[in-house]
């Protein structure tokens, strides 16, 4: 039932490489391909077992969390990479006017950073809260395959891609990094934060927009958006496909509220790319959910020809 929604799959990853492919032998970046080769020989492993407990061993819970795991490294590593070929072709930024909408909504980023400066223990709480999303989705996957939620996963990878499409085509056009790429925080307060992404940080995504990508490793790749901040959209993500588990629902909201909150804090967002978050996250739902819709009810190939062959000749 779920091998449309598979091979769906496969289709969007391999789309991704071949433009990657394409685009790089027409502009010849500098790309650690050794690198990108491994995470594809491990993704390639990891479908692999996929199909393996899919057809011989018959186990849907392992195939589906071996071919999630595989699309989570393939997708991230070859979108990523695409999305720094985009700093290429991408538009002028727009962290001034963002940064105005935020002051318009009364938010005053230098300020909250000062805050969470006078309050180290808040500010670690962020940071941890911050930087356990990409360790919460793999926990995620094993939590649906282990309650037998095969089709959830598909529908969260699928919205992942979804949600990662509209961020970075929507950041091609409209560039932005930031609150953190707009002010300079006082060395009081630097001196005293704890934060996952700083102002050199910043810095260093100016001077890609700025300058190309260079040298591009997968070790080295950071994150390049601002608006609509991806980060929030993962958040929502697991929040949403994680609700049905009266076990983990309300310490998933709490940790992912954390994340949240420290996002702006800890990512050096505006609060503007927050919210827009949460649009993205929703139209990734329901995207999901229709073509997940679409591809569980639809018949199999095997089954269409053996429905076939049971109709009467009309002769």
């Amino acid at each position: 039932m779920t091998a449309g929604l598979q091979r769906l799959l496969l289709l969007i990853v391999v789309s991704v490489v071949i433009a990657d492919c394409v685009w790089a032998g027409v502009r010849h970046f500098d790309i650690d391909i050794r690198a990108y080769l491994t995470l594809a020989v491990l993704s390639s492993g990891l479908v692999a077992g996929g199909l393996f407990y899919a057809r011989v061993r018959r186990d849907e819970r392992l195939s589906a969390m071996l071919f999630g795991a595989a699309f989570l490294v393939a997708f991230s590593a070859s979108f990523s990479l695409f999305n720094y070929f985009l700093l290429t072709v991408a538009g002028a930024r727009i962290d001034a006017p963002l940064a105005a909408i935020d002051r318009a909504m009364g938010i005053d980023w230098p300020a909250m950073m000062a805050f969470a400066a006078a309050h180290p223990f808040l500010d670690r709480l962020l940071e941890i809260g911050y930087n356990s999303v990409l360790p919460q989705i793999i926990l995620l996957i094993a939590w649906l395959a282990a309650q037998r939620h095969s089709a959830e996963i598909y529908k969260f990878c699928l919205a992942l891609a979804v949600g990662a499409a509209i961020a970075v085509f929507f950041w091609t056009a409209f560039p932005s990094f930031g609150a953190f790429s707009v002010y300079d925080l006082p060395q009081a307060v630097s001196s005293r934060l704890t934060v996952a992404l700083d102002s050199h940080y910043a810095r260093d995504l100016i001077h890609l927009l700025a300058n190309g990508p260079g040298h591009i490793s997968p070790q080295q790749v950071k994150g390049l958006i601002g608006f609509p901040s991806f980060h929030a959209v993962l958040a929502l993500l697991v929040v949403w496909y994680a609700w049905p588990s009266s076990r983990l629902r309300w310490l998933i909201v709490g940790l992912n509220a954390l994340v949240l909150v420290g996002t702006p804090i800890q990512g050096g967002h505006h609060v503007v790319d927050v919210i827009a978050g949460f649009a993205v996250a929703a139209a990734s739902v329901a995207v999901a959910g229709s073509v997940a819709r679409a591809k569980l009810l639809a018949p199999s190939p095997r089954l269409a020809g053996a429905v076939t062959d049971l109709q009467p000749n009309p002769s």
